[in-house]
């Protein structure tokens, strides 16, 4: 699980602006969730061959998609007013981004949100300029 940290420090800040600018807030919170969980299946669908001629990726690289199950299981969704979450529902998720004690991690939501990290930065702006308009 990767934690974002100054979120509680950002919904105080946030508790006092008008209800219309909490909204949009938490608009480009989703949106910024739904970036990350764009990259992460991009990235798990990079290079890759499914079935027979399946290649697995190397040690430290996204994961090759096999079956599909992995970069269909990357959802993204609203928690809250001010929250969103990216995860990834296949069982083998968590054994791919970390590795275990027999297998090297395969990384794909840290990276994901990594190569996100500009986009969100410059739609949180937008939505900053916005407000203060």
């Amino acid at each position: 699980m990767v934690k974002v940290e100054g979120v509680r420090e950002l919904d105080k800040a946030l508790s006092g602006l008008s209800r219309e600018t909490r909204k949009e807030a938490g608009r480009a919170v989703f949106v910024a969730a739904d970036i990350v969980k764009a990259e992460a299946q991009h990235l798990v669908s990079q290079g890759s061959t499914s079935g027979q001629n399946h290649v697995p990726s190397r040690p430290g690289e996204p994961p090759n998609t096999d079956t599909g199950q992995l970069q269909r299981g990357i959802l993204s969704r609203r928690t809250g007013e001010l929250s969103a979450e990216v995860m990834s529902s296949a069982p083998y998720s968590a054994a791919l981004e970390y590795g275990t004690s027999r297998m090297a991690e395969r990384p794909f939501m840290r990276p994901a949100l990594n190569k996100s990290r500009r986009k969100i930065i410059r739609l949180f702006d937008k939505v900053k300029e916005k407000v203060l308009r």
